[in-house]
């Protein structure tokens, strides 16, 4: 139950990050995506099919997954602010990887 109450309170926060990034890219005129398919083939993760770990291992896989997306993050943080010179969606970006970065400290906890 107490994985449960983790991996919800880590989805909701997630799924409100998605909302808004799809805001932000609606605000610059671009179409937001909305399907798993499309989702899934511009990910950096990938998902393991048919693969059901325990738990020690699914917090492990977990939490790689982050680390991914906060180093991916610190890249485009990188860019928008130095090469696009875009300081909001820069600032969008950092509060993402606060997000991804307390994430993986939650997930290390139960690790340790």
């Amino acid at each position: 139950m107490e994985y449960h109450k983790l991996f919800e309170s880590q989805y909701k926060r997630l799924e409100e990050a998605a909302d808004e990034t799809a805001e932000l890219i609606s605000k610059y005129g671009a179409l937001a995506i909305g399907t798993t398919t499309e989702f899934a083939s511009l990910s950096q993760l990938k998902e393991a099919e048919g693969h059901n770990p325990d738990a020690k291992t699914m917090l492990q896989e977990l939490l790689t997954d982050n680390e991914t997306i906060v180093k991916a993050l610190r890249k485009q943080i990188e860019v928008c602010d130095e090469e696009l010179s875009d300081v909001g969606t820069a600032d969008f970006l950092t509060n993402l990887l606060k997000e991804h970065q307390t994430i993986a400290w939650e997930l290390r906890r139960y690790l340790n």
